[in-house]
């Protein structure tokens, strides 16, 4: 099987609030207390009473917290500085007991919370802190804080017991080992045999479990490093196979383990060495790397002796000073090389490119920068040992744009984003439609600051034409960008021909002058080429914007939860993500929103919701995104309720419920109105507002189930990265350039009957099942068209 372990948000996930020092009773590690769980008791959002205690802690200091009781199933929260989240429901052989050992990664105070598996459920139990000497570190998971835990994820599967002892692994040897009924097991269920290995700081380690009897499933964790791996993709198997690079010396412990639960049977373990390299630690990660400005162009090459990935690849770093919300694009391109970028946050978070389009090596990256601080830029290839020379370009997007307006020239690289009004440069040519005109780059024209030349033409162009602009050359690769007279900025690099010629074909969005500039890919590239411009008004047309008008969204993504709650990889990303496919796509209008993180509050959602609703015509889609946790709140049994709950998505600093979402709906009047959650419990919206006229609904779960972070996508969840491919034209099954719902609803089903297999989900009282995907059409008919792709 190719499922990994993924890591869940929703409800389940929500953050508990710190209880007041008031209301917590302190302890003191060597000490034991009784208590009692019972009527009047704070509770948890999930129902389950409970009583809070605080310890104090030093840094590095192990604390193993017991909780028994023979009256109820016991349950251990432990909540810390910063994010610190730990739970435990039943210690390996101790029945339904609970005990759980933390290694402090701050000092400070930790709340302890007893409570019980079950919601309701009372009596008496002993609790008891022991401190004990500084142990190796153990993987912390993120699970709910205010609720149970649920599903599995690879840091769930790990035990929180005391840190265990296991025979020794030789580099270079095979241990043949069996999965018992006898063995521990994992809290999911799965038989597990644990190993040490005694490695050096930027030691390079092949590890390898194979069987024929069970799906192996492989843990690695010690000092600086959490791994593990499902199957072996890379040769096709249900293999388990990992390559790390030990960040620091000391022991590791390695855990063969199933990917179900209570498989049995023989496998066999290896582990070899994989070549030492050097590897920048995080300390040093900024020391280590080259300082770039916005509006700078570096050059460099990747060569031996460069820092090298822990896949083989060699890399330079870069490094810049970004504020939160700044929109920036990266660039690196290679005559030699199939270049590879990533971009790292001030706190880890990563994300990558490898080509900017189809049939391009060279990459891109668009990101909006989540917090303030120093970013990392990692200029690499897609292939290990790859070696030549490249140059990378860092751009705020903002910025550029407000130099056009002086400039009166555009700035290249950038995407579609909307600048100040156009103003036309005074040795602009009139380009006239259907009579094209040839021109030649050369030394002497107008560069943009990326360093190519330019010619810069204009036309008048009237809502709803259709226009289609081609530029054409056989002596450099052609590069067109179009400015509305609005300032909205797109571009193109190759037309999708498979030549290197651009084009631009798209509907005008409004009356005005628009701006064309020809240019070239690369910097310094000149020679003639043959730019022409053409319309098409005719009926089809006309029918086709009118059943594919433009995109109006509201796009909100939170990973940040400032800590109301826990946060989440990738969510944020999603909403940037897809405003940029649709930029790019051409039909993101201007006026639509893109809110994340600080910015998701409730007041702002509703504002942005109100302000972009009442910009979209009849003719236009109206979209609603939301990536992030969700939840339930018990409320009425009802015909849109019947299960009692409410559901809601999460934001900032409060939640959205499906009854106000669907108020809000009720003021839009677009042709098409689309919601897309992807969120837990977020099939739950669906009967309160697809109930209403041409709304359509996706979500990515059942109204009483979790969702998951697809990290196999490196998305926020699975139908964020899926809508966004579909919409990017993958969901274009005709090939017309239309999509409908009809194409979409089975785009998304395909995609999610295919890579979203046995992804475990669970309910709020702890059942358990699979993630599966819910699309609501409501009275939106199958030809009905979402979106006419430029």
């Amino acid at each position: 099987m190719s499922v990994q372990r993924w890591t869940l948000f929703g409800a389940t996930a929500l953050a508990l609030a710190l209880t007041p020092a008031s209301a917590q009773q302190r302890i003191s590690p060597g000490n034991e207390t009784s208590g009692s769980l019972s009527q009047g008791d704070g509770t948890l959002q999930s129902g389950e009473f409970r009583d809070t205690y605080s310890v104090q802690a030093r840094a590095g200091e192990q604390i193993t917290v017991s909780l028994t009781s023979d009256q109820f199933d016991t349950y251990i929260m432990i909540r810390g500085p910063g994010d610190f989240v730990e739970d435990n429901d039943d210690a390996p052989g101790q029945g339904t007991n609970s005990q759980l050992t933390i290694t402090a990664p701050a000092a400070g105070t930790y709340q302890v919370i007893a409570t019980s598996f079950q919601a309701g459920e009372t009596g008496d139990y002993r609790l008891r802190i022991e401190s004990g000497a500084a142990a190796n570190p153990v993987v912390q998971t993120r699970p709910p804080a205010g609720s149970r835990p649920s599903g599995v994820s690879v840091s769930q599967a790990i035990p929180r017991t005391q840190a265990v002892s296991g025979p020794a692994l030789v580099v270079g040897r095979t241990v043949n080992g069996q999965l018992a009924a006898t063995d521990a097991a994992l809290p999911n269920g799965a038989y597990t045999d644990t190993f040490q290995i005694a490695g050096r700081s930027g030691q390079r380690l092949e590890l390898q479990l194979t069987s024929n009897a069970v799906d192996p499933l492989l843990m690695i964790e010690g000092p600086g490093l959490s791994a593990s791996n499902d199957d072996d993709t890379e040769n096709g198997t249900t293999n388990s196979r990992l390559i790390v690079t030990l960040p620091q010396s000391g022991t590791y412990t390695v855990r063969a383990t199933s990917y179900r639960p209570s498989e049995t049977g023989n496998y066999q373990l290896t582990v070899r060495d994989a070549g030492s390299q050097p590897v920048a630690s995080a300390a040093n990660l900024q020391a280590s790397a080259n300082s770039i400005s916005l509006g700078q162009i570096a050059s460099g090459d990747l060569r031996q002796g460069d820092e090298a990935l822990q896949s083989g690849e060699f890399a330079d770093r870069f490094t810049f000073n970004g504020v939160a919300g700044q929109r920036v694009r990266i660039s690196m391109v290679s005559p030699d090389i199939d270049s590879y970028l990533m971009l790292i946050s001030p706190n880890g978070n990563q994300e990558e490119n490898d080509d900017a389009a189809a049939g391009v090596t060279d990459s891109r990256l668009d990101a909006v920068l989540s917090e303030d601080g120093p970013y990392t830029i990692v200029a690499t290839s897609y292939r290990p040992e790859e070696s030549g020379s490249y140059s990378l370009s860092v751009y705020d997007l903002a910025r550029e744009g407000t130099s056009l307006a002086a400039s009166t020239s555009p700035s290249r690289p950038t995407g579609p984003t909307t600048g100040p009004a156009l103003t036309t440069p005074a040795n602009a040519i009139a380009l006239t439609a259907d009579r094209p005109a040839n021109g030649q780059l050369a030394a002497g024209d107008t560069r943009l600051q990326s360093g190519e030349f330019t010619d810069v033409y204009t036309f008048q162009g009237r809502r709803g034409q259709r226009a289609t602009i081609s530029l054409t050359s056989t002596q450099f690769d052609p590069y067109l960008i179009l400015r509305h007279p609005d300032g909205q900025q797109v571009d193109n690099d190759d037309g999708g021909d498979g030549s290197l010629n651009s084009q631009i074909s798209l509907i005008l969005p409004q009356d005005g002058l628009y701006q064309v500039t020809a240019t070239s890919f690369q910097p310094g590239e000149s020679g003639p080429y043959t730019l022409s411009l053409s319309f098409q008004e005719t009926g089809v047309e006309v029918n086709r914007q009118q059943s594919g008008g433009r995109i109006f969204g509201v796009l909100v993504g939170v990973s940040d939860y400032g800590g109301t709650a826990n946060n989440l990889e990738f969510t944020a990303e999603d909403a940037s993500k897809l405003a940029q496919t649709l930029g790019q796509r051409g039909v993101l209008a201007p006026g639509s929103v893109v809110l994340t993180d600080r910015e998701a509050t409730v007041a702002r959602v509703r504002q942005a919701f109100q302000q972009v609703a009442a910009l979209a015509s009849p003719e236009d889609t109206f979209l609603f995104f939301f990536s992030g946790h969700g939840t339930q709140n018990r409320g009425q049994v009802s015909s849109t309720e019947p299960d009692g709950y409410e559901e809601a998505i999460v934001l900032r600093d409060g939640e959205i419920s499906d009854n106000e979402m669907n108020t809000w709906f009720g003021q839009v009047r677009a042709r098409v109105s689309l919601l897309a959650i992807d969120a837990c419990f977020s099939g739950g919206f669906a009967r309160d507002v697809v109930s209403r006229p041409n709304v359509m609904g996706m979500f990515s779960s059942e109204e009483d189930l979790t969702s998951s972070v697809a990290d196999k996508f490196r998305a926020g969840g699975y139908l964020s990265y899926f809508l966004r491919n579909g919409l990017a034209g993958d969901g274009d099954a005709d090939g017309d350039a239309i999509i409908t719902a009809g194409e979409l609803s089975a785009y998304l089903r395909r995609e999610f009957a295919s890579e979203v297999t046995d992804v475990e989900a669970t309910t709020t009282e702890g059942q358990r099942n699979y993630q599966f995907l819910v699309i609501d059409r409501g009275g939106v008919k199958i030809d009905d068209a979402l979106v006419a792709l430029r």
